[in-house]
Formats: structure tokens, C-alpha cells, sequence
């Protein structure tokens, strides 16, 4: 999802991006992240593959309200999708606030817009993905900063963190825009398979269940195990 990531953060020749996150104001954050593991990763590909599972309860999904003024998609709740979290190079990740999901509400929501936006690239869009049809890039990457900003406010992390800045600027890339801008990639890479989205509905049915057996059509059992209920709340805790 946010693969340009890697490369970018690498470059740090993007430091005059950062001033998107400068300016990027805090709105509210309300739900949960909850994240299943349904694969390895790569040093090309992430630390891992995962689907991001949005509660049946409408109460309980993961919901960011923008700030007072924004011009388009005031509020966003993203659907199910696939993610890697951050897409944090393995280079950088010893380093304090580059865990791949160490902003993991802010990763959920940039993901989900990427995949809107190519699902709409392709007229493949779901309604809940119309709704940001007038987004343009720079708003997805101001977006990903208010939500860091969110966090901030309601104490997720701390306000001395370098690393939202850093990772603001990478999300602003040229690369970054080249994904965005990418096409066929709907139906090929960002919809959920059958078998995944089956694996979905079992982890909605059972949500404490630690570990849900799947068999696809190879009849290989593969495991998809609850990496984590993040809950989003005012004072959830500080890294």
C-alpha cells in the first residue's frame, strides 16, 4: 500500500515536504485497528501481509472526523484491505517511531485512500469510495498528517516524535503520486480474493478466536493469526 515509502524515506532529499506536517491540524479519531496475518514479508514487500478488518459494529470502526474546514472527505472510515502497515524500510526501523505500525490508525486510513483512489482510477469504485472521487494527491498525504496530528492530541504518541514528519514528506513523493495515480490495479492487487474475503467474514463471526484455518483451492490449510486490537481512544497510551 505504501510501498514508495521505503525508498523515500531513504531519500531524504523530501525534508522540504515536511512542512505539510507542520501545518496539518488534529481532528478526532474513534474505533479500533484490527489487523490479520495472512502471510510473510520481504525486505521488498514489507514485514508481513495483512488484512485490515473494520468491526461489524458501526460504533467500534475505525473513524477519522477532519478538522473544522477540510474541503473534501470529512470524515473516513475505511473498508477492509489489504496493508503492510507502514511499509517501513528494515534499515530505518531500529530507529524511534519507525515501526511499521507505529502509527497504525494513520497507515489504515493513507492505505484505504490509495485504494480508493485506484478502485476509482479504474471505475471500480465502492460508494464508500466515490466519496473521495474530488481528493487530490497532496490531500492524501495532508490527510496521513492530521491523523499523526490526532494522535498527538490524544496522547497515542508523543509530540517530539520525528518520525510523522519524516514519514509525511515520503508519502508526498513522486513515487508516492505514481501510485496513486496507477492503474489496473483494482481488481489485480487491492481487492480481497474470495478466500480472503471469506477468511474476513470467519474473523467477524469469531473475533476472540486466536487463530482461523483456511483452505484454498490447493487444499494447502494456510493460518491467520490476530496480530493486534489497537483501540482508538483519547489517553489510549504513549509509545
Amino acid at each position: 500500500m505504501m510501498k514508495c515509502l521505503r525508498i523515500a524515506l531513504i531519500l531524504l532529499s523530501l525534508a522540504g515536504c515536511a512542512r505539510i506536517f507542520d501545518e496539518a491540524r488534529p481532528g478526532e479519531l474513534t474505533g479500533q485497528v484490527l489487523v490479520v496475518w495472512i502471510g510473510p514479508g520481504s525486505d521488498t514487500s514489507g514485514d508481513g501481509r495483512f488484512i485490515f478488518v473494520p468491526p461489524r459494529d458501526p460504533s467500534q470502526r475505525l473513524t477519522f472526523q477532519r478538522p473544522s474546514g477540510a474541503q473534501v472527505a470529512s470524515s473516513i472510515t475505511p473498508e477492509a484491505i489489504y496493508t503492510d502497515g507502514g511499509s517501513i524500510p528494515r534499515v530505518v526501523q531500529p530507529f524511534k517511531g519507525f515501526n511499521p505500525w507505529a502509527y497504525a490508525p494513520a497507515y489504515m486510513i493513507h492505505d484505504w485512500l490509495f485504494v480508493a483512489r485506484r478502485c476509482l482510477n479504474d471505475g471500480k469504485a465502492t460508494e464508500a469510495e466515490k466519496a473521495i472521487a474530488d481528493m487530490d494527491f497532496r490531500d492524501s498525504a495532508r490527510i496521513l498528517a492530521e491523523v499523526m496530528k490526532t494522535m498527538e492530541r490524544q496522547e497515542m504518541i508523543r509530540s517530539d516524535d520525528f518520525a510523522p514528519s519524516a514519514i509525511t514528506a515520503a508519502v508526498a513523493s513522486p513515487l508516492a503520486r505514481a501510485r496513486w495515480e496507477a492503474e489496473g490495479e483494482c481488481k489485480a492487487h487491492d481487492r480481497l480474493s474470495p478466500e480472503d474475503a471469506e477468511l474476513v467474514e470467519a474473523v467477524l463471526r469469531a473475533p476472540d478466536q486466536e487463530a482461523v484455518g483456511l483452505f484454498g483451492d490447493d487444499l494447502v490449510e494456510t493460518r491467520a493469526t490476530i496480530v493486534t486490537t489497537i483501540t482508538v481512544r483519547s489517553g489510549a497510551g504513549r509509545n
